[in-house]
């Protein structure tokens, strides 16, 4: 959607951006009570190959207990072997990229030739679920959302991979370049898909998981977030590039040229994670995650919604003082929801 940074980074990160990244983490273990997670992803982060992969989780895991969550999100093409035993011997999950059967993964998840990767992908988790320490690694399934789908045939055929869990997000788009599949800021098509999904999914004496269907369930009935574009939250998301350079959540890409960047590049070799976690510019970007539309701050569903994720907020004109372009989704969806929970009890 038109960022071009990826073509100014090493393809690669150095044994020294790596080093540097883990000295730091040690101090923010040391220094900070809760618990954060680390997460490789990108691009394609097995690219990285066999000896350049298990140097990194060596270095993170040597530097954070077990109890700090390491994973790992890959298309699921170069899953092998040797990669899953350095994934097992750190204590690395896999989480596997793919968004139903091949009539929906291969409209857009292609190769270098315009080929469908569907049946490498399923190769990949076949080989994931026949590990010995699969119970750990094999973290589930990520889909995105194709509306004109049936999420009723989504469902089933994630449940015959015998998928742990799997999450469902939302396509990129905003409010000056519109989500595919969606054809204005009034219609509801993902909201119509998302409660289909849920009505499958209640109807299913055993549910395979779904994350983002959980959380807002449970915050209906009173409980608390986990992930982030739901609720009211305050995640402290820092991505790190190839380069060692610290940027803002990389979904903001989509927004416009840049949007991931901030106003002074920092590189993680230069400055200390705790310095730079701490300055005013990086809290306000974390209060970014907050909605500062009249219409969400005034909204019954806000403490469910939050108001979505940063990157549906853009607006040309505005920024990101906007509600989500999925505003009227969310609407549908949490009403179906509230509707569907109140037969239940």
């Amino acid at each position: 959607m038109g960022d071009d940074n990826w073509q100014k980074l090493p393809k690669f990160m150095s044994f020294e951006t790596i080093d540097a990244i883990v000295n730091e983490l040690v101090q923010l273990q040391k220094a900070q009570q809760s618990v954060f997670s680390v997460v490789l992803h990108g691009g394609e982060p097995l690219l990285m190959g066999p000896s350049r992969l298990s140097y990194l989780l060596a270095a993170l895991r040597s530097a954070l207990p077990i109890s700090y969550p390491i994973s790992l999100q890959t298309n699921g093409i170069l899953i092998s072997e040797e990669f899953m035993e350095t994934c097992s011997r750190y204590k690395v999950s896999i989480a596997v990229s793919i968004d139903g059967p091949s009539n929906i993964h291969d409209k857009y998840r292609v190769g270098h030739r315009d080929e469908g990767t569907h049946s490498r992908v399923i190769e990949g988790i076949k080989l994931l679920q026949g590990h010995k320490d699969s119970a750990f690694l094999n973290a589930g399934l990520l889909a995105v959302i194709d509306p004109i789908s049936n999420p009723a045939e989504i469902y089933y055929f994630f449940k015959k991979l015998h998928a742990p869990s799997v999450d469902f997000l939302y396509r990129d788009g905003n409010h000056t370049n519109l989500p595919d599949g969606k054809t204005s800021f009034s219609s509801t098509e993902y909201g119509e898909w998302m409660l289909g999904l849920l009505k499958v999914y209640l109807e299913d004496e055993h549910p395979l998981p779904i994350r983002v269907l959980d959380d807002m369930l449970r915050v209906i009935l009173g409980g608390q977030v986990s992930k982030e574009g739901i609720g009211i939250t305050d995640f402290g998301i820092l991505i790190i590039d190839t380069d060692g350079v610290m940027m803002k959540n990389d979904t903001l890409k989509s927004s416009y040229n840049g949007a991931d960047q901030f106003s002074v590049q920092t590189n993680i070799k230069d400055r200390g994670l705790l310095q730079f976690l701490g300055s005013e510019e990086f809290l306000a970007y974390k209060k970014m995650q907050r909605p500062t539309a009249s219409k969400c701050m005034n909204c019954e569903f806000l403490n469910l919604c939050g108001g979505g994720m940063i990157l549906h907020r853009w607006k040309e004109d505005n920024g990101f003082d906007n509600e989500s372009i999925y505003c009227n989704d969310q609407i549908h969806l949490i009403q179906g929801m509230r509707e569907l929970i109140s037969t239940m009890v």
